[in-house]
């Protein structure tokens, strides 16, 4: 069993803890903020970074944004600055490909082994183990952080080079981002065309369009319910770095520039703390429809 030092825990966070602990490792857990409920997930807790990190086989993270992963790994009493080649970084954010490629690049320069390790998934996966994980780096460091990476995932993805990781995780969060406008504009349509959304959803659960974020966003829309598995103002984050990642290397996304219009106005109306199905509020209102009623 390892020894793990896990720093961040939010929503993602405290899953992820729970089921490290669960297979056996020993964690130590740091977040920014004051966090009560650790011995409820098995893990101990850390008065700060450095001491997380101490004696850690493994130092893991997952933290909210690009400033966060500066802050935390960068900072003057950050990662870096205790970090040695005895512990393997492993960093379970979305963030820029770019911010990445400056981690992989500092921690070469310390001689520590670097995984790019963003997830996909959101409150049900994490607390279930359950999360899809994306990982770039060392073919070999991938392979013997499978003892911690499949204790909080369903099932993982080795990228290829550092950074494949970070890239292919705006790649899929540009289909979800995707899905979700569809589904607001399809309910919102149907709606306005007196279908009954139950019945609606009852189509789009068999169909060879079929997803299951059509099924549990859907059936959730239906119920007026947008309580946060993952929260809009985060999904607003993650468009802005799809379209920014796709800006530089001259990749048309004409549809995730609408989407992110449609987030930034959910956002601008109050919903960024709901979940990221919110979003469809933003269509439903304009349209003039109300789809908890279907």
């Amino acid at each position: 069993m390892a020894s793990i030092g896990f720093l961040g825990l939010g929503t993602m966070g405290q899953g992820m803890v729970k089921n490290l602990a669960a297979a056996g490792h020993s964690v130590k857990a740091w977040n920014r903020t004051p966090f009560a409920g650790l011995e409820g997930l098995g893990a101990t807790a850390a008065s700060s970074i450095a001491e997380a990190m101490d004696g850690a086989d493994y130092v893991m993270y997952c933290l909210s944004d690009d400033a966060a992963v500066e802050a935390v790994v960068f900072g003057d009493d950050g990662v870096m600055a205790h970090i040695t080649p005895a512990s393997v970084a492993i960093d379970l954010s979305t963030i820029d490909p770019e911010t990445s490629a400056a981690e992989s690049a500092a921690f070469a320069a310390k001689g520590v082994k670097f995984l790019d390790a963003p997830v996909f998934g959101s409150k049900g996966e994490t607390n279930a183990g359950g999360l899809w994980v994306v990982v770039g780096g060392d073919k070999a460091v991938f392979d013997a952080a499978a003892e911690v990476l499949n204790p909080i995932s369903e099932t993982t993805h080795y990228m290829g080079e550092s950074g494949n990781g970070a890239k292919m995780k705006l790649v899929g969060n540009l289909i979800v981002a995707a899905q979700l406008e569809a589904l607001g504009e399809a309910l919102t349509l149907a709606s306005k065309a007196d279908l009954n959304l139950t019945d609606v959803l009852g189509v789009l659960k068999v169909t060879d369009f079929k997803s299951p974020i059509f099924d549990g966003v859907g059936a959730a829309v239906v119920q007026g319910d947008y309580s946060p598995s993952f929260a809009l103002k985060l999904m607003l984050k993650d468009a802005k770095l799809v379209a920014a990642f796709a800006e530089r290397l001259g990749s048309p996304v004409p549809g995730t520039m609408a989407t992110k219009e449609t987030i930034a106005k959910a956002v601008e109306a109050g919903w960024g703390e709901e979940n990221a199905s919110a979003l469809i509020k933003v269509l439903a209102n304009e349209a003039g429809t109300d789809l908890s009623h279907g």
